[in-house]
């Protein structure tokens, strides 16, 4: 059971690393794509906490950054409204997709991950 939890985090975090590179390259809907597909294996039965909590510190590595101002943004806010702030961004990139706005919803993902960070 271990070795599987340990592949799936591999998986999820190749993934990921894969969708920054396209993001960076200007390939917006590649890039999305990895992301849609890592987020289904979080969002799956097969994915715990541990796996999760081990995925946060990879993107924190990922997106660490010496201005973060989503970072200080966190701080003076509570779980509840994190979680609003998070869904509204899930919705919002799901509604750029619908009009084919790769960008915009890549955009959308990548910053409702870093409300999620530890």
């Amino acid at each position: 059971m271990e070795d599987s939890g340990e592949l799936i985090l591999e998986n999820i975090i190749k993934l990921t690393r894969s969708s920054e590179k396209k993001f960076k390259l200007g390939n917006f809907k590649g890039a999305l794509e990895d992301k849609i597909k890592a987020n289904a294996i979080l969002k799956s039965k097969s994915c715990d906490q541990k796996i999760i909590k081990k995925y946060r510190e990879e993107l924190s590595t990922l997106y660490s950054s010496k201005f973060d101002l989503i970072f200080d943004h966190k701080l003076k806010i509570d779980e509840i409204k994190l979680n609003e702030i998070v869904k509204m961004l899930e919705s919002k990139s799901e509604e750029k997709l619908k009009n084919l706005d790769y960008r915009g919803a890549i955009k959308a993902l990548r910053r409702a991950e870093k409300y999620i960070l530890n």
